[in-house]
């Protein structure tokens, strides 16, 4: 097993692991997961898009290392606590990233910034986007150690101390200018991929394929209850219900709070409804699992196709900004709802269209209205300006009636 004792040596892993990344066409970051000696356990990178391909929004370098090690452990693999474990990152973790720490209760040593979408987009090591009850922690466990030099790269240390097996403790200068300008020469060209979908006014109803096309079938080998309900479009109603409900009692099944989230296209169709599987990973949250289900339910169908029937699956299956996510739970100061509320930020990977700002909805409110919109208004620069995140309760009070009984 091989050991590093350094910062700079762990960093170094975690750049080699980001140059992968932009070699595979996606964003260029990477980890590292040490164990209390320094032994690494696992390095993996950013996996977001493969073969020019959104493959999963959600598969950045720290949530993947953080599910390897719930899937490891569930394996009975024996591995430290995860207070004892530390997660080297060659990017400021994101708000899911960074929410997923946090539920777990790993440490981490951040290499580059990132002041769109990083978690300590101000360098305060504060960490004001975070509901109030999670700063302590971040500020306890997130570790930005100095960069030596003299370049606009160089920085003080600030927030936690690096664990003690790190005897050297520092990040030299080009390993930290390597890190940014990985990231920096993939982020755009990745975005892109996010936003070359069909319009809306151009996409199809798959309620009208015949039941044997190919995308039909694969909706219902995703997911047998797929084009089973409809409503107008962007306004579910007391028909979901049963769909929901069936979902938060599997949910409550594999150690969850019972929530699920549904996916509407843009014409009302049920597409999904997940559940989360904590007791395959305790950040397998509904959303993390529906939003995942549907990209790879996209890319499995556009894998190796030809141009035609790519067009055809994207206009069928569009992205989903033009449809509805409806949450049964809504979103509270919970590590694991931040988690989600960055997810979201990463399906979205850009702005709504601006004829469906309430593309998150949900059934019951997890904090005030006003709260919520507070909590989104603090949230990185990616968030609040571009993407814009501001989840609604749904209109319908039958669905809030029925939910909520």
């Amino acid at each position: 097993m091989k050991r590093t004792i350094d910062v700079q040596a762990a960093v170094a892993i975690a750049a080699s692991e980001a140059i992968a990344a932009k070699t595979q066409g996606t964003f260029g970051v990477g980890g590292v997961m040490l164990d209390q000696h320094g032994n690494v356990l696992k390095s993996l990178h950013n996996n977001v898009i493969k073969h020019g391909l959104i493959y999963d929004p959600t598969a950045h370098g720290e949530r993947q290392l953080i599910d390897w090690y719930y899937a490891e452990r569930a394996k009975g693999r024996e591995l430290p606590p995860p207070e004892e474990i530390t997660i080297v990152t060659s990017l400021d973790p994101c708000a899911m990233c960074t929410g997923a720490i946090l539920s777990g209760g790993f440490n981490v040593v951040v290499a580059a910034p990132d002041q769109k979408a990083g978690i300590n987009y101000n360098g305060s090591a504060f960490f004001p986007s975070l509901p109030s009850t999670l700063q302590p922690q971040a500020e306890a466990t997130f570790s930005y150690p100095a960069v030596l030099g003299t370049s606009s790269y160089a920085r003080r240390g600030a927030g936690a101390s690096p664990k003690p097996f790190f005897i050297g403790k520092t990040i030299a200068e080009p390993t930290q200018a390597l890190c940014s300008l990985v990231f920096e020469a993939t982020s755009t060209g990745v975005m892109d991929l996010f936003n070359i979908d069909p319009p809306q006014q151009e996409l199809k109803d798959p309620s009208t394929l015949p039941e044997d096309h190919p995308i039909v079938r694969a909706l219902k080998r995703t997911f047998p209850d797929a084009l089973t309900y409809k409503c107008e479009p962007r306004r579910p109603d007391a028909g979901l219900a049963p769909y929901l409900q069936a979902a938060r009692t599997r949910d409550k099944g594999m150690a969850g709070r019972g929530d699920a989230v549904a996916l509407l296209d843009s014409f009302g169709n049920l597409i999904l409804c997940s559940h989360g599987r904590h007791t395959h990973s305790g950040i397998r949250t509904a959303f993390m699992e529906c939003t995942r289900a549907y990209a790879q339910l996209r890319y499995k169908l556009m894998e190796g196709a030809d141009a035609q029937t790519q067009a055809e699956v994207r206009q069928y299956l569009g992205h989903p900004k033009d449809g509805t996510f409806v949450f049964a739970l809504g979103p509270d100061e919970s590590a694991l709802s931040f988690m989600n509320l960055g997810a979201y930020g990463s399906t979205m990977e850009g702005a709504l269209p601006g004829n469906n700002p309430d593309q998150f909805q949900y059934v019951v409110p997890g904090m005030a209205e006003e709260q919520l919109h507070a909590l989104c208004g603090r949230m990185p620069p990616l968030y609040r300006n571009l993407i814009r995140i501001r989840p609604v309760q749904v209109a319908d009070r039958a669905l809030i009636e029925a939910l909520d009984a």
